[in-house]
């Protein structure tokens, strides 16, 4: 009785690793393709989140402006959002220049991951 509980248990962890693999297709495309989607994943999180504050801190500023607190100056605010604008793409761009420049077979993975991960993200 004790020997069929222990081909049980084996069959259960060879099952659960087969779920494993299932529950993480992206694991068996290559470390390339992975270090490329933890960046992609990563990128479009912390630019979302990066529009998170930007939107609340100008809401907040439009409301002082109608309270009479403060002043806006559109040009200025202009150039500081273009500004960053031009900073986020520079940074996705040196990204991207990175992870193709990795050795010809796997470039193209991390690439591809990296787009991967701006999309899931």
């Amino acid at each position: 009785m004790n020997e069929e509980y222990a081909v049980n248990s084996q069959t259960s962890s060879a099952t659960s690793t087969a779920g494993d693999a299932a529950a993480f297709p992206f694991l068996e495309m290559g470390t390339h393709f992975v270090i490329g989607l933890a960046i992609g994943y990563f990128m479009k999180k912390f630019f979302k989140f990066l529009l998170l504050f930007v939107g609340l801190g100008l809401v907040i500023l439009f409301v002082m402006e109608s309270q009479g607190i403060s002043t806006v100056d559109e040009k200025s605010l202009e150039a500081g959002v273009s500004q960053g604008v031009d900073s986020f793409k520079g940074l996705t761009g040196m990204l991207k220049d990175r992870l193709s420049n990795m050795q010809p077979s796997s470039g193209v993975g991390a690439v591809a991951g990296f787009f991967a991960g701006l999309k899931f993200g």
